[in-house]
């Protein structure tokens, strides 16, 4: 018999063995995880609505009038927690809480009001809206962070530059606003060391007070630095065919387009040129208010800009970038010339870019002759195509235009 009880302990594994197999090891996560997931979702909800409702901003903005610092509102909606609410203590079996319900009776699906917006009014309960206030340089840099120029050559001319405050040391005269705090500690810690000063073996009332030569104020000099310069032609098509609509699409690409290159530009100048049968250069109200009555040669438009850049931009010098903004009407003469000027044009630009203008109501007979059409298969890698029909169309094309990716993010 315990020869036998013997063999059945033995035949029991070791203590050690069993809690290896039955350790049990769960995934914790802290309340960090769920801050930063909450950061991010906010995040993503202002790029969205700075993305849906860039077209307010550019209906009553200038393109350059502003310096930047202008500020704007844009509403965001919010997020909601997660809650328990009471009941109403209804007859329910089963589903559709809230209501009462017998045996066989048929449930209907209730149509929700749609959330009204703000400035809408409405008899519904709505979403939550908040407004966030951005300037342009903020705008600027939530829609660019991830978007980059094509071709960005740092260019410069000699006799062009700038003065920039740049940090040079410290000193220890100076104003209030430059006194570095922590630097001046530091100094007024190490004179009372020197000191042989020790403030848990001071006497009551006895202190260590700063001196002026422990004040340390930063300084900083004027240094001369190179521009990098960019100058962008904004050419548009005027004729009678150019509605306020397709103006409007317009607008508000040069606004986007203008903005963007202004974030990444030092010095940034502006050509605008308009185009019917004859070209010209124009300034920015009549570059989007001006139309005439007449036909389309849009060969024009790119030879003016040509011409302008041989006198005014050398390409060596300066970074070149053209956007032909047109509803695609021409006439059949003008094509062959186009083609050419194009080749002219795009030799001397870092990115040349056609955008068509064709809003969902407009119709023209002459589709297969659309400008994109001629000029896609002569395509190289400085020229791009977009159209734009409608008015979020005009962030993913401008994506586009840049090369980023076609998904739009937010």
């Amino acid at each position: 018999m315990l020869q036998h009880l013997c063999q059945i302990f033995q035949s029991i594994p070791p203590r050690h063995s069993y809690d290896q197999v039955m350790s049990i090891f769960k995934e914790h996560k802290s309340n960090a995880d769920r801050v930063a997931s909450d950061r991010r979702r906010h995040k993503q909800k202002i790029d969205k609505a700075i993305r849906e409702g860039i077209h307010h901003i550019v209906a009553d903005e200038s393109i350059i009038g502003s310096n930047g610092k202008q500020k704007f509102r844009i509403p965001v909606r919010g997020i909601k927690e997660h809650r328990f609410v009471y009941g109403d203590n209804g007859k329910q079996v089963g589903s559709a809480p809230g209501r009462d319900v017998k045996k066989g009776q048929t449930l209907g699906s209730s149509q929700r009001g749609k959330p009204q917006r703000p400035d809408k009014p409405g008899n519904e309960s709505g979403e939550e809206y908040y407004d966030v206030e951005m300037s342009l340089d903020e705008l600027a840099e939530y829609l660019f962070a991830d978007l980059g120029l094509p071709d960005l050559q740092k260019r410069q001319l000699t006799n062009i530059s700038t003065h920039k405050l740049k940090r040079n040391g410290y000193r220890t005269e100076g104003i209030l606003p430059r006194l570095d705090r922590k630097k001046s500690a530091i100094a007024r810690i190490k004179r009372m060391k020197a000191a042989g000063f020790n403030p848990e073996e001071a006497k009551e009332g006895e202190t260590f007070p700063f001196h002026e030569d422990d004040l340390k104020y930063r300084h900083y000099k004027l240094k001369d630095e190179p521009c990098t310069n960019a100058v962008v032609f904004f050419i548009m098509d005027v004729s009678g065919s150019m509605t306020q609509d397709k103006k409007f699409l317009a607008r508000s690409f040069c606004f986007l387009m203008y903005q963007f290159i202004r974030s990444k530009y030092e010095q940034i100048e502006v050509v605008f040129v308009t185009h019917d049968a004859e070209a010209r250069e124009v300034d920015e109200s009549a570059f989007f208010t001006v139309s005439t009555m007449g036909g389309t040669k849009a060969s024009t438009g790119l030879a003016k800009a040509s011409e302008i850049i041989e006198e005014r931009y050398n390409p060596s010098a300066w970074n070149c970038y053209a956007f032909h903004l047109s509803d695609g009407d021409n006439f059949d003469d003008d094509n062959g010339r186009y083609i050419e000027q194009h080749a002219k044009l795009e030799s001397s630009v870092q990115l040349f870019g056609y955008v068509e203008l064709e809003p969902e109501r407009s119709y023209s007979a002459y589709a297969e002759a659309k400008l994109s059409r001629i000029l896609l298969p002569r395509i190289r890698e400085k020229s791009r195509i977009v159209s734009i029909s409608a008015k979020d169309e005009v962030w993913p094309a401008f994506r586009e235009m840049l090369g980023a990716a076609s998904k739009v993010g937010g």
